[in-house]
């Protein structure tokens, strides 16, 4: 029985980035195509940095499906808990890169066969072969993912699985906000370890869908108003082991049970694409986990992945090596 360092669930798709950097939305003239989707996007980082890692996700029996499926097998990542889901589509996501702090996106998800995953693919896996197991927030948006989701986070806990959540907060992909958080804090109790940037805690959180406002159609970075202080508290409260706060250019403050912080810088880079960053950052931190470093040493590897990809113009297809993560933590002034 093959056994998997990392099992991510969640999203994939094609990503289709815009090829004329600082153009608004309107004037761009042709898009490349990448693949996206923050599950696969760290399944396809920790498999760069040499973990064995897995993705549970649907793609439809279409040409995108061809698409996503050939990038992850020449990545090395196992597609074996991937169905084709008949009559869906595989995801799509148009981006656009307007440099320093302008990202738009627009999603197609109708249809979507990513959020088509049930609890019956979730139990064609044997989660104590799984080492750590990666959840997307998104995928709670709709039934079926939402229950695989919780039935996947319930049979890792039953078999000592490590659960991680990664809270990927994606406004529109909510006919109410609100629920976002309510899925999130019934999850939570099931997680050892989440993740998640100021907005995405304050999502979690959320008491009234006037908080949250997007611009420019920044799906991924909406402004999410309330006490970040009272959001972390919360969520230490439902039972995580550890919780990091993603913080932009200023690193991570990362929180044990009892609430004791520990702040990790980042490495300063001036960023081309900040998108896919904290999914970056994600598999950096997997992997100096999964090694056994402490946590300041797992967030320094994941903020190196990080600042790596925001120099690039794409998420999944761009992740680092593990020689060139050291490499560049070495260039850097070290750990």
């Amino acid at each position: 029985m093959k056994t998997y360092d990392v099992l991510t669930v969640g999203r994939s798709s094609i990503d289709l980035y815009s090829q004329d950097i600082g153009a608004e939305f309107i004037d761009i003239t042709g898009f490349d195509a990448f693949v996206g989707g923050s599950p696969l996007n760290i399944a396809t980082g920790c498999s760069r940095l040499g973990l064995q890692a897995a993705l549970l996700t649907g793609v439809g029996e279409d040409k995108v499906g061809d698409f996503i499926l050939n990038f992850l097998r020449r990545e090395g990542v196992d597609t074996t808990f991937i169905p084709r889901i008949p009559g869906a589509r595989s995801s799509a996501v148009l981006l656009g890169i307007q440099p320093p702090d302008t990202f738009p996106l627009v999603f197609y998800r109708n249809n979507a066969a990513d959020s088509q995953i049930t609890v019956d693919h979730v139990n064609a896996i044997n989660m104590s072969d799984i080492r750590l197991l990666e959840l997307s927030g998104t995928a709670l948006n709709l039934e079926p993912s939402r229950s695989a989701v919780f039935h996947a986070a319930e049979q890792a806990k039953l078999q000592g699985t490590t659960t991680l959540l990664d809270i990927d907060f994606r406004a529109d992909q909510w006919s109410d906000v609100r629920s976002f958080g309510i899925m999130v804090r019934a999850l939570l109790p099931r997680i050892d370890i989440a993740i998640g940037t100021e907005e995405e805690l304050l999502a979690a959180m959320l008491e009234d869908a006037s908080q949250v406002t997007i611009e420019h159609q920044q799906i991924s970075a909406p402004t999410v108003r309330g006490d970040i202080d009272q959001a972390i508290e919360r969520v230490l409260a439902l039972g995580v082991n550890v919780l990091v706060v993603k913080r932009g250019s200023n690193g991570v403050s990362v929180y044990d049970a009892a609430g004791r912080r520990e702040d990790v810088p980042g490495f300063p880079v001036v960023p081309l694409n900040i998108l896919g960053a904290g999914d970056a950052f994600a598999s950096g931190f997997i992997y100096g986990y999964l090694n056994g470093w402490d946590l300041y040493k797992s967030c320094r590897m994941g903020n190196a992945s990080g600042a790596q990809v925001v120099l690039q113009p794409g998420c999944a297809n761009f992740m680092p090596t593990l020689d060139e993560s050291l490499a560049f933590i070495e260039q850097h002034g070290g750990f």
